[in-house]
């Protein structure tokens, strides 16, 4: 038998064939290693969506790997035996195999790193730690970026990324001599809604993928979510037919509605490639030179690409820079010593405020839920709400197919909920339900009206804003940014922060916003149907 030179770990988020783990790969005397582990849909409450992404993408990955003649072992889950933990899966595999090294692409995740580290340590085996091609920049890159800044705006570093790879440059100037065009990018539906949408592209599970699916469903039965529309891509030739219908049916409109919502409509004008592109399915250099393409052929206007590829290039970027930068330390960050627990409907839907049931419902179906949603719904009112950063984080990581914690916990910890004290922000990101309400038309079918603090009607949004004000008053009125939102405070009387605190007491119990109202489910369903507006 020929002695085991190397054995090249990949984990569920590095399904690429071209991986620098894969430099000087022999097959004859290197092999791969992969493994489905308990362990990574348990250490948060992963649902299955979650789940089921990263399992059919990984099996369907050997299957490209055996392809290329690679040889492999990988290890399945089955619907009756638990497959541990990486670690002790890893450690038994190289006491069968007996490799002379361990090598990979570095993982995108501290925990893990730190798990393959100790293994091997423990094992007194070499491990190569290669970089991780896959972005536009290093780790390395980002922290030069970052010496001596006492914040990090993201819109710094992009514009450096835009010099620096030549996108959307004329010599030395932005293409339509403006960096961000934010500006013009933050449209509401018209009060007839989006019109004929483009249709989702649906992806078919073929044997492979129905297998993991009825696997998900036996052994994680009690985690949340669904998989009867499980239809995303989960391998590398359907993510590039998922990149070619973004730009070709919704790059057009992106940019003008990307901060709009529109009940029982999930999809919108969105791209859907963030799993893809974090699985590692797709190269972030394709998804930004097809959409820069797109705006030199005259198909898209430079707003919605500009918008688009900032996403991609720019906070893409940043927010793994802040990760590697910033870990370990950042998870333990809680700047507004926010101590709540995170309420037990974000985890089944049941709730009457009607915006966060249509993001939770989406969630919980798909997986999914767009930049705004996450940000301004479901973020937004655990900020509002004060709750425990870590459980915001664990809930953000369990419920997206496209969670993976370098690109999940700065955006959650940093973005959202302002844990960090403002490294990645300048101000925390919060409103009254008046912003949901000019965003979409949730609020015409909610029990709550958002320009009420107080009282039984009050928009649990807007009292938590006032009381979030009122509790935070020193800290903010520190803040630039947000002096006018707390000069705002002088406008109340003391009776009416009297009636917020009360209020804001009640929603903190669970008194208010916690159960589903069936007559509104109902209404909104035979107002808003889903599919109406849905083009062929």
């Amino acid at each position: 038998m020929t002695e085991l030179r190397s054995l090249v770990i990949v984990l569920g988020d590095q399904l690429d064939l071209d991986a620098a783990a894969f430099d000087g790969f022999d097959v004859a005397v290197d092999a791969v290693w992969m493994a489905e582990v308990n362990d990574e849909s348990t250490h948060v409450w992963s649902s299955k969506p979650r789940t089921a992404m990263f399992l059919a993408a990984m099996r369907h990955f050997a299957l490209a790997l055996r392809a290329a003649g690679r040889p492999l072992h990988y290890t399945e889950l089955s619907a009756r035996a638990s497959g541990g933990s990486l670690d002790a899966m890893l450690q038994a595999d190289i006491a069968r195999l007996k490799p002379a090294r361990l090598v990979m692409t570095a993982p995108g995740d501290w925990r893990v790193l730190q798990l393959l580290k100790a293994v091997a340590a423990a094992n007194q085996l070499p491990l190569d730690i290669r970089e991780d091609r896959h972005f536009f920049s290093t780790v390395r890159e980002f922290a030069a970026h970052a010496n001596g800044r006492k914040s990090l705006r993201m819109e710094y570093f992009y514009r450096e990324q835009r010099k620096r790879h030549r996108v959307l440059m004329q010599g030395d100037m932005p293409v339509g001599d403006r960096w961000n065009f934010d500006i013009d990018n933050r449209e509401a539906f018209e009060a007839a809604g989006p019109g004929a949408l483009p249709p989702r592209i649906h992806f078919e599970p073929d044997t492979t993928t129905r297998n993991v699916i009825a696997m998900v469903n036996t052994l994680f039965a009690q985690h949340p979510g669904r998989l009867d529309s499980f239809s995303w891509p989960v391998t590398r030739t359907q993510a590039l037919q998922s990149l070619q219908v973004f730009i070709q049916k919704r790059l057009p409109w992106f940019g003008r509605y990307q901060d709009a919502m529109w009940p029982n409509d999930p999809w919108l004008y969105h791209s859907h490639l963030s799993a893809a592109l974090n699985l590692k399915l797709l190269n972030p250099r394709e998804v930004v030179a097809a959409a820069e393409g797109a705006y030199h052929d005259g198909h898209a206007p430079l707003a919605s690409v500009e918008g688009f590829i900032r996403q991609i290039l720019g906070w893409r970027e940043y927010v793994r820079g802040v990760y590697w930068t910033q870990m370990p330390e950042y998870l333990e960050r809680n700047a507004l010593d926010a101590q709540e627990d995170l309420p037990a409907w974000y985890w089944t839907g049941d709730t009457d405020m009607a915006c966060l049931r249509d993001a939770l419902a989406q969630t919980l179906a798909h997986g999914y839920a767009n930049h705004i949603q996450r940000l301004m719904v479901t973020g937004l009112y655990a900020l509002l709400l004060g709750v425990q950063p870590k459980k915001v984080h664990a809930w953000y990581l369990a419920v997206y197919v496209d969670a993976v914690e370098w690109v999940e916990l700065p955006n959650t910890l940093g973005m959202s909920q302002y844990a960090d004290g403002g490294v990645m922000g300048s101000k925390p990101y919060i409103a009254t339900g008046k912003y949901i309400q000019r965003m979409s038309p949730h609020c015409e079918d909610c029990r709550y009206d958002p320009a009420q603090r107080s009282g039984d009607n009050a928009c649990p949004f807007t009292t938590l804003y006032w009381d979030f004000l009122m509790r935070h008053e020193a800290l903010l009125a520190q803040n630039p940014r947000m002096a006018l939102q707390v000069k705002n405070l002088a406008r109340l009387t003391d009776s009416q922060k009297r009636a917020v605190r009360e209020r804001a007491a009640a929603v903190r119990q669970h008194k208010v916003g916690g159960s589903r109202m069936r007559e509104l489910l109902l209404l909104r369903s035979s107002r808003y149907p889903p599919g109406d507006r849905t083009s062929d």
